[in-house]
């Protein structure tokens, strides 16, 4: 795996990460707030949720 594209996609990672804390604090601390009263398994569900999409956008990126 090239390093430079290992590297990109973490700056990314990082960008979209502070991308909701930036333009809208408050909706941040609520969204956070309700992800800690999550019990574990929902937390692993949303997890697993956000990795088959990031696997899905990869896919349809890939094609294009």
């Amino acid at each position: 795996m090239d390093m430079t594209l290992l590297g990109s996609a973490l700056a990314l990672c990082l960008i979209f990460e502070g991308l909701m804390p930036f333009a809208s604090p408050s909706l941040a601390r609520r969204v956070y707030a309700q992800m800690l009263s999550l019990s574990e398994r929902g937390l692993r569900t949303v997890g697993l949720v956000c990795v088959g999409g990031g696997i899905v956008l990869l896919q349809v990126i890939g094609r294009g």
